[in-house]
């Protein structure tokens, strides 16, 4: 890591200049998809353009928000940002549904002295920030409006670094969103971990993906990485991805060697979506790589797409399991590109107590734990480029096998959140005993088994009933297989107040095989695995309608402020809670 990253986008635009380097799949008024395509020359010249507009209203070190939709704007808008030495603060246009809280939280603490849009998006931006209590921005700039023109009068200054790039907001699964200062390092190292994980060949292989631009995934996979060997990355709009899935498996179809990647989610609603003559026309036999990370694995999911897609050329190894987080940039660990995806059944108990007890040992995609208590783990692989430890409450490395904090070290890790001193001191900056430097406590609790990561939940979300711990998302895996009536991966399981100890409560959307059954006998099939898997008694069960539980800007089941809704009586009555407010 000799330069900052952007510095290479002049490199591109010089040695290939009229090789793609980024296009847009628009399926707005086109069913077929309409693609727009900028060359290294173009979203070079586009992004010094908007870059010395940039500088007439911002100064080296202010924030510029990123409110536009998903296209090849937010590409220029972002390289702008980063050439000019503004901070960039890449959100979203207002009119994304679902998310109007989190923007607002957003865009108020980074406190930006300049907004980037497109016109299409003016009008909305405009009464968005109308609405808002913070100081208004210096200047509104519609991206495309910007004259070509203007890259004549850029002048080049150095860029560090230690400088920061952008803030990438966290989705906020257990809190506010905190805004991660990314700098140019950060930045730089990890779309290089993350292009030598994929061993990706310069100039050929493609990245073809649907994620949201403002997310660190699609932000790093689709803007950065690319970036790496002069690749062109090709991706849609999220919202073409979740009306018709296929689409997204038809972008992979058309290159030899391409990359993509999204959250767990993704892999189980295009199997399911996906028809048997749509995959009558894909060829999948080009797809090296599949990252499939951002909120947690599930074997049973993999081994279905797998299964699903293996008449269309993909190979099992293309699935590619991994971790990571915001506050790494975003890629920690992968497994590597030509193993098969390692699931392992440990025991439930044993794990529970801090200790990884395989019962079967590896099995590869096999999707189906054995009978019992058991917890089925996917391995998330080994770093690239970084440092990972498990570490104890009192800071010393845990052994293999053992259950503890994840920390993570290296030149891709963030130094802080802005504006933020003690959460800061929380999260960055600690020191793991008997090593060199500083960690990353990721919040994340893992274990290392055969010298790969396993995830095992996160220690703000797990349920503490009569002293024993116990795993979210191992019941919510027993709720969802116990009845068909329940929609695979939309369950949130969650403790709430109670007199003496914590009390379970699982919350679930209804499928559609929850026509004309009777809720007493779903519930009653689901508190019987609940006592049988975990030996729990379930305090309560909610049956609500789809898209009810809430969800992360990610993806992942937001545990937490499902846990408030139900206190806070979204779902109906909550059943026999004692202390107002907490639990949540």
């Amino acid at each position: 890591m000799s330069e900052p990253l952007i510095l290479r986008v002049a490199r591109w635009a010089r040695e290939i200049p009229d090789a793609p380097a980024y296009t847009f799949v628009d399926y707005a008024d086109s069913a077929e998809g309409a693609r727009h395509t900028l060359t290294w020359a173009g979203a070079d010249l586009r992004a010094r353009a908007l870059a010395v507009r940039l500088r007439e209203v911002a100064r080296p070190g202010e924030r510029a928000a990123i409110l536009a939709p998903q296209g090849l704007d937010y590409v220029v808008a972002m390289l702008a940002t980063m050439y000019a030495r503004v901070i960039a603060v890449p959100l979203f246009a207002p009119d994304l549904p679902g998310h109007a809280d989190r923007l607002v939280r957003a865009y108020c603490d980074a406190d930006p002295v300049c907004v980037l849009t497109t016109t299409p998006a003016l009008e909305g931006v405009r009464a968005f920030i109308d609405g808002q209590a913070a100081p208004r921005p210096k200047a509104i700039v519609a991206v495309d409006t910007v004259s070509d023109l203007l890259a004549d009068e850029w002048e080049p200054e150095p860029i560090g670094l230690g400088d920061l790039a952008y803030l990438q907001y966290t989705s906020g699964s257990t809190r506010a969103p905190a805004g991660v200062e990314i700098s140019h390092g950060n930045v730089t190292a990890n779309a290089e971990q993350l292009w030598e994980a994929f061993r990706a060949t310069p100039r050929t292989s493609t990245a073809a993906l649907w994620l949201p631009l403002f997310h660190d995934m699609g932000l790093i996979a689709i803007i950065a990485a690319p970036i790496v060997g002069g690749n062109q990355a090709v991706f849609m709009d999220p919202v073409a991805f979740v009306m018709h899935p296929v689409r997204w498996l038809r972008l992979l179809s058309a290159y030899d060697d391409v990359f993509t990647g999204g959250p767990n989610f993704a892999y189980e609603y295009t199997a399911s979506r996906v028809t048997e003559a749509e995959k009558a026309t894909l060829d999948l036999s080009g797809v090296t790589v599949m990252l499939n990370g951002a909120e947690p694995l599930r074997g049973s999911t993999i081994h279905r797409f797998s299964e699903a897609f293996a008449s269309c050329g993909l190979r099992p190894e293309a699935h590619t399991p991994g971790y990571g987080l915001a506050e790494a940039t975003v890629f920690v660990t992968a497994m590597d590109r030509d193993l098969p995806v390692r699931v392992t059944a440990f025991d439930r108990d044993a794990l529970t107590a801090g200790r990884a007890v395989p019962i079967t040992g590896p099995v590869a995609g096999a999707g189906q734990a054995p009978a019992g208590r058991v917890s089925e783990l996917v391995s998330c692989g080994v770093p690239t480029g970084q440092d990972v430890a498990v570490v104890a409450e009192d800071g010393t490395a845990r052994p293999d096998g053992e259950v503890g904090e994840v920390w993570v070290r290296g030149p891709n890790v963030a130094r802080a959140y802005w504006r933020d001193e003690e959460r800061t001191a929380e999260t960055f900056g600690n020191v793991l005993a008997g090593t060199e430097g500083t960690w990353l406590r990721t919040g994340d609790l893992g274990v290392i088994h055969g010298g790969e990561l396993y995830i095992t939940g996160r220690i703000k979300d797990l349920i503490i009933v009569d002293g024993r711990n116990h795993y979210p998302q191992d019941v919510e895996v027993t709720a969802q297989e116990a009845e068909a009536a329940i929609r695979r991966d939309h369950v949130a399981a969650f403790s709430v107040p109670g007199e003496e100890t914590e009390r379970l409560v699982v919350v679930a959307e209804r499928s559609r095989k929850a026509e004309g059954r009777d809720p007493a006998e779903v519930e009653a099939n689901v508190r019987a695995a609940v006592a049988r898997n975990h030996d729990l008694r379930l305090h309560d069960f909610v049956l609500v309608e789809a898209g009810a539980v809430p969800r992360t800007s990610s993806g992942k089941i937001a545990r937490r402020a499902c846990a408030r809704a139900y206190l806070d009586g979204v779902f109906g009555t909550a059943r026999g809670i004692v202390a107002e407010g907490a639990g949540a």
